[in-house]
């Protein structure tokens, strides 16, 4: 097997940076920003803007910022009946 071909895989923290949830999981990702983690341990840092913790599908609340469908969208940018 060829060396150095393959990302390095480690332990690393993903905080969702909406609501502030952690949760320690393998990544080949890098950080320049560390945290220490429930264990004791120090892992890289890696911010996201969604997850679990935050997305609508997990979560079940859904934001309607405009309950109108496509068409009645046009109709009204248009000014058509």
């Amino acid at each position: 097997m060829r060396q150095n071909t393959h990302p390095e895989y480690r332990k690393v923290v993903f905080m969702d940076t909406n609501s502030g949830f952690k949760f320690l999981t393998g990544s080949t990702k890098s950080s320049n920003e560390t945290i220490e983690w429930e264990d004791g341990n120090t892992y890289p840092l890696l911010k996201v803007e969604v997850s679990s913790d935050t997305h609508p599908f997990y979560t079940g609340r859904q934001k309607f910022a405009d309950k109108d469908g496509r068409a009645e969208r046009f109709n009204k940018k248009y000014n058509l009946s």
